[in-house]
């Protein structure tokens, strides 16, 4: 049951990825900058809330929590299933963001809940695999659905899969105590939440108006005051939405900046791959998306090898190594993917690369926000690292978006890539920093 709320909530990052294409030719018309909130909607909602969520859940009740949360992820799947225009589209992907946020942080609760405390650690970094596995499948999954039934059916899925989940988590599961606190700060989930949705709008804006327009400029200033006030809350509340403790324990503050930016790496990547295989080579949504399943099963058996043996291979080798194979891999698009549809030869290599790379960064990004933290912080620590891979994740698609729009044909998709192996080695670079496995401990 955990593992369908985590796998679903982290598909939907990724399965309209490949009905971006078809979502265009039905609302004809629609920049692509538009398009983009699609993807973008989700992301911030289901990013900025989680925290919070977190909290509330373990004041109400986990399981009351999961419910609610899988509720609203199911009403926010129809609407975009139903949706007749754009504006409904993009409604309905902030309402599955919502969802996705209540349930997450409740569903982790519940899991870490069933283990003892020596392998709650572990229990992260599984959860970190079954998401990533989520968003490398969504383009094959999505593919499938697209062509045989319509871009609708990338939502309409999610609605048996809600029925299920609710009826698993009514029988199978029992409330957990509800614990005594403050009122976690929901105000600075708001203004979090419009922080990085002025952000990413001035990118996206950006592609039309240049990156010295006025409103692009606004936009980027009250991206950056509305930033400043959610640090100030965080350093005064009783119960800040970012605890300013945490981030002074330096393996959690490295993995959360590396998860942002390599999460920006990923969805631009992925984002990027789908609609070259769409534009550029003319593939339909099911070849596109066949071509693609190399990469989730090769991070699924990546995952579970490097879940096992990353404290042994070391955790700051594995977050060095795992972004530096995705950034060879994607300068590998740059330099041998031409016009000429070449899916044998070098692509699917490259996407058997890129899942070995995929495969051996998630997991050790998902312990190392827990490594060092109490163990009653572990659901805390998960949640804020989800926070920032989906905050990374919706400035890397816009960002790739901006700059695939601004030149036409393969140039503007060798570009993409470029933004993904830049935001790749940064993910890098900032491991370097990550203290040696000798310094490292479950607290």
């Amino acid at each position: 049951m955990c593992a369908i709320a985590s796998y679903i909530s982290t598909l939907d990052m990724s399965i309209v990825n490949v009905a971006f294409y078809e979502i265009g030719k039905d609302f004809e018309g629609t920049p692509q900058s538009t398009i983009a909130w699609v993807v973008t909607a989700y992301s911030i909602l289901f990013g900025s809330l989680l925290v919070v969520s977190g909290r509330l859940a373990d004041q109400i009740g986990r399981r009351r929590f999961f419910l609610q949360g899988t509720t609203v992820f199911f009403i926010g799947s129809f609407l975009c299933a139903i949706a007749p225009n754009m504006g409904t589209l993009i409604l309905g992907r902030a309402v599955q963001g919502v969802g996705g946020a209540i349930m997450t942080p409740a569903s982790t609760g519940l899991l870490l809940a069933a283990f003892p405390a020596e392998k709650r650690g572990q229990v992260m970094a599984w959860t970190g695999s079954i998401g990533a596995l989520g968003v490398a499948s969504g383009p094959t999954l999505g593919a499938f659905f697209v062509s045989a039934f319509g871009w609708r059916s990338a939502f309409w899925i999610n609605v048996p899969i809600c029925i299920v989940t609710i009826v698993l988590a009514v029988r199978n599961t029992t409330e957990s105590p509800r614990q005594a606190g403050s009122v976690p700060d929901i105000p600075s989930a708001v203004v979090f939440t419009a922080a990085v949705g002025s952000l990413v709008w001035a990118i996206s804006r950006s592609e039309t108006e240049g990156w010295g327009d006025t409103s692009v400029l606004q936009l980027f200033l009250v991206a950056a005051a509305f930033g400043a006030v959610v640090v100030w809350r965080s350093r005064t509340h009783e119960d800040p939405l970012l605890p300013a403790a945490l981030f002074r324990e330096r393996t959690f503050t490295l993995a959360n900046i590396s998860t942002m930016l390599y999460g920006a790496a990923f969805s631009g990547n992925i984002l990027n791959n789908v609609l070259f295989q769409r534009t550029i080579w003319q593939f339909s949504a099911n070849k596109a998306g066949w071509f693609s399943v190399l990469s989730p099963i090769t991070v699924a058996v990546t995952s579970m090898i490097v879940g096992r043996k990353m404290a042994t291979i070391g955790y700051r080798r594995l977050l060095i190594s795992g972004p530096m194979v995705m950034s060879a891999t994607v300068l590998g698009s740059v330099l041998f993917l031409d016009v000429e549809p070449t899916p044998w030869f070098p692509f699917l290599p490259l996407m058997f690369l890129l899942g070995i790379g995929l495969g051996a960064t998630f997991p050790p990004l998902s312990a190392c926000t827990v490594l060092r933290l109490p163990q009653d912080r572990f659901a805390l620590g998960g949640a804020i690292n989800n926070t920032f891979r989906q905050v990374g994740a919706a400035i890397g698609v816009a960002l790739v978006v901006t700059v695939q729009s601004r030149t036409e044909g393969i140039e503007g998709f060798r570009n993409g890539w470029k933004v993904a192996i830049v935001f790749a080695v940064a993910a890098a670079a900032v491991s370097v920093f990550q203290p040696g496995r000798d310094k490292q401990h479950v607290a």
